[in-house]
């Protein structure tokens, strides 16, 4: 029997847990020690925190659904348009690479459905399931260290952001987003075209910082009214505004998630699956992960 109004109302929403795979890994690489590894030698730091954070959320947030995005090769289209996109970023260390593996080995283990595509970073991928099942109905929270997601955040869809380390995350809200840069989170790629991203290698315009960019765009509406009313800034802004505002385009539609749509998937392909317990204590004794099977069984 199809659902009354005032059954719509009542039921509880799903909520749908995605996680910026590598992101976390990365964050947990720089956060512990390097020589955190098994008695046989095996590095772990990254593995070690990205699955005692994949623990602790999933205890706390208790979601209905989960899935891991990853990224699989080069950000094609991105790099095509502007060949410096993340230039700047240095080839992951091999002890980071060697735990890859084994980061994904515990995510087949924990029956964590994964989604990766080639030429497509998992931004884009997150992007698209998270419009595609808030649409839907679903609750979403991402779980990154990533800020690009801010752009997303909305009355469905919030950001677990990893600020620091693999115990500092912090919920994004629109009122969040909006306290924290003075812009909705819709503003949040205007923001970024005007200040740049260190982090992508997208240049800002000189002298603009977040607070500047976040009047102007306050002001203007977006970063192309900005460059536009470029004449009634001061003589320093006006020209660096004029003399940028090629990058200024460039870095917002580089700055833009784009859905990349995963043909046939659905929430039911989220499901985390039932776990062989013996499989997972398996691997997490081989890791030497003791605590971490405490804590995932308690």
């Amino acid at each position: 029997m199809a659902p009354t109004k005032t059954d719509k109302k009542t039921a509880k929403r799903p909520k749908l847990m995605l996680v910026d795979g590598y992101s976390l890994a990365f964050r947990a690489f720089y956060a512990l020690p390097e020589d955190l590894q098994t008695t046989d030698g095996t590095h772990t730091n990254a593995v070690y925190g990205f699955t005692s954070m994949l623990i602790k959320l999933m205890q706390e947030e208790k979601p209905d659904y989960i899935a891991c995005c990853l990224d699989l090769g080069e950000p094609l289209e991105r790099t095509a348009e502007f060949a410096d996109y993340k230039s700047q970023r240095t080839a992951a260390p091999e002890t980071f690479s060697s735990q890859v593996p084994l980061i994904r080995e515990v995510l087949e283990t924990m029956r964590i459905p994964i989604f990766e595509l080639a030429g497509h970073e998992a931004d884009d991928l997150i992007a698209y399931i998270a419009h595609s099942e808030a649409a839907e109905g679903a609750d979403i929270r991402i779980v990154t260290g990533d800020r690009d997601f801010f752009q997303l955040v909305d009355d469905r869809i919030h950001v677990l952001y990893n600020r620091r380390g693999i115990t500092d995350i912090v919920e994004m809200d629109p009122k969040a987003v909006e306290e924290r840069y003075g812009i909705p989170p819709a503003k949040y790629v205007d923001l970024k075209a005007l200040e740049g991203d260190a982090s992508d290698n997208l240049p800002g315009v000189p002298g603009v910082g977040t607070k500047t960019a976040a009047k102007l765009i306050q002001k203007y509406g977006n970063a192309e009214e900005v460059v536009e009313h470029a004449h009634e800034q001061t003589p320093k802004l006006s020209k660096n505004l004029a003399e940028h505002a090629e990058q200024v385009a460039v870095n917002k539609r580089l700055s833009r998630l784009n859905e990349v749509p995963l043909e046939g998937v659905g929430l039911d392909d989220m499901k985390m699956g039932g776990w062989d317990m013996e499989e997972v204590r398996k691997l997490f004794i081989s890791l030497e992960f003791r605590t971490l099977l405490e804590r995932l069984m308690a």
